[in-house]
């Protein structure tokens, strides 16, 4: 019966430690997604000569930026 008991809270903890590692790494996604890639596309829009599709998305970025942070 302790057995059964402590495998049942060793999948528990087990499915609560997974639960924080994708809530972890989303987060970490998100951050590389703004400091890193976005700029990066937003340069690359522009030097390829698409800057009224650039400009639109910086726009957008940076009021929701704002909103979110307000």
């Amino acid at each position: 019966m302790l057995s059964f008991l402590f495998t049942i809270m060793f999948f528990v903890i087990f499915w609560k430690m997974i639960g924080f590692a994708l809530r972890a790494s989303w987060g970490i996604f998100k951050i590389v997604m703004y400091l890193v890639f976005l700029p990066a596309i937003l340069i690359g829009l522009a030097v390829g000569g698409l800057v009224y599709v650039a400009l639109p998305i910086l726009l957008v970025a940076g009021l929701f930026s704002l909103l979110a942070h307000a």
